[in-house]
């Protein structure tokens, strides 16, 4: 039974965040083509993690900078291995290739992380994103860690045409990787009559989140003004005290906080608003708010992805960049029934084009082709090759530079720290 080895972040929360229940559909997708699958990660373990064991998948602990990792690497004999984020690469990819050379390094880049910097940083300056936004110390090693991978999952079209446009990626090191849906149908049990009230939810760890948070406080009197009874309900896991400090009944605004199931949060709602000023990938809450028939407004930057024409036309809502339009589009939405039921209707060919049932066949295809051909790939890489020859020297010797510190420090030649 071959094995995959997958390294992860931390360790999968998908009642948490879009990132927990994507990993999940990764582990899915081996798990249907039968490998044995050991989930590995040096974050301690959460208690709003997935128990992985339900799904007959291995927990592992893994320290950084250890050669602990390297005799675990020896034992597991991984065919496949599974970054999850760029930075599991920087840690442990040098390892890999070191004692693993044959197995296939894939990257789940859950979204890309110098692109919603590069985002953030133009939304705090108050500015647009600059070709030196993008050419980042994060980009750079990014971009490198996907290089030095066979092949990185891309969650977007946007970001793969980015990937290959400017940054100059080959095609062939890229694998575009949407969410795997399921279920890819609209839930319509809850009707337009039935449905009270508008709804947000995200992971408030998420500064996007947290920043479209922000801008609900700020937009809501208007909206309020103009909605007269109508609430204002935000889930979203770990929210902090600055964010309960903004719960405000009186007013119509509430937190809400953790939210048990999707549904909790989408559908016995009339719309969801999400005024996202920045950020990257798909976002999960609009693709839930989809599947539970209730129509988005949101911001190109939360449409990306999801719609594929260049008008938004095919967009299940509304979307808008200004305040004043994020506004008459919310309140046109949430009065008019005729124009609601327009949006809901589009839902369903959006949903499809998630299918895993679609995707999934295409995806593995590929995969295994890479697999087949893997020294033929790499050959064809020579800019990884060459990155992966400078980056993986200076990363062991600083690891091993890290490994006997922490020895000289604990003086237990037997132990590894986590210090990174």
């Amino acid at each position: 039974m071959p094995l995959l080895l997958v390294l992860g972040y931390v360790w999968p929360e998908p009642n948490s965040s879009a990132a927990g229940w994507r990993m999940l559909s990764l582990l899915q997708l081996y798990r249907q083509q039968g490998f044995r699958i050991i989930f590995a990660s040096a974050a301690e373990k959460s208690p709003h993690r997935f128990d992985l064991s339900n799904w007959g998948i291995e927990e592992a602990s893994v320290a950084l900078n250890c050669q602990s990792f390297a005799s675990q690497l020896r034992q597991w004999q991984p065919a496949v291995v599974l970054f999850d984020r760029f930075m599991l690469e920087e840690q442990f990819g040098w390892w890999v290739d070191e004692v693993c050379p044959q197995a296939l390094k894939l990257l789940d880049s859950e979204d890309l992380h110098c692109l919603r910097l590069a985002r953030q940083q133009a939304f705090s300056a108050n500015r647009a994103v600059t070709t030196a936004d993008l050419r980042s110390e994060l980009a750079m090693r990014e971009v490198a860690a996907i290089l030095r991978c066979d092949l990185t999952l891309t969650i977007s079209t946007a970001e793969h045409r980015l990937l290959t446009g400017f940054y100059q990626v080959p095609v062939s090191q890229l694998l575009y990787c949407p969410f795997l849906l399921d279920d890819a149908t609209v839930d319509r049990s809850v009707s337009f009559e039935a449905r009270r009230h508008i709804s947000f939810i995200g992971n408030f760890r998420h500064e996007p989140n947290w920043q479209a948070v922000l801008r609900l406080k700020q937009l809501w009197p208007a909206l309020r003004a103009r909605l007269p009874g109508v609430e204002l309900h935000i889930y979203g896991a770990y929210p902090p005290p600055k964010a309960t400090q903004l719960h405000a009944p009186k007013q119509g605004f509430f937190i809400k906080g953790w939210a048990d199931h999707a549904a909790q949060a989408f559908r016995d709602y009339r719309l969801c608003l999400a005024p996202l000023s920045f950020g990257a990938g798909l976002k999960g809450k609009i693709i839930d708010a989809m599947r539970y028939g209730t129509p988005v407004v949101t911001t190109e930057i939360g449409a990306e992805g999801i719609s594929q024409l260049p008008d938004f036309s095919d967009f299940p809502g509304a979307v808008a960049n200004e305040d004043g339009a994020l506004l008459n589009a919310t309140v046109a939405l949430y009065q008019q029934q005729s124009l609601w039921q327009q949006a809901q209707d589009k839902a369903p060919s959006c949903l499809a084009q998630f299918s895993a049932g679609l995707l999934q066949p295409q995806l593995w295809q590929r995969i295994e082709v890479v697999q087949q051909q893997l020294s033929t790939h790499r050959a064809e890489a020579f800019v990884g090759s060459m990155l992966k020859y400078h980056h993986h020297r200076s990363t062991k010797f600083m690891a091993q530079w890290i490994e006997a510190k922490n020895k000289l420090i604990t003086q237990e030649p037997q132990e590894c720290s986590d210090a990174k």
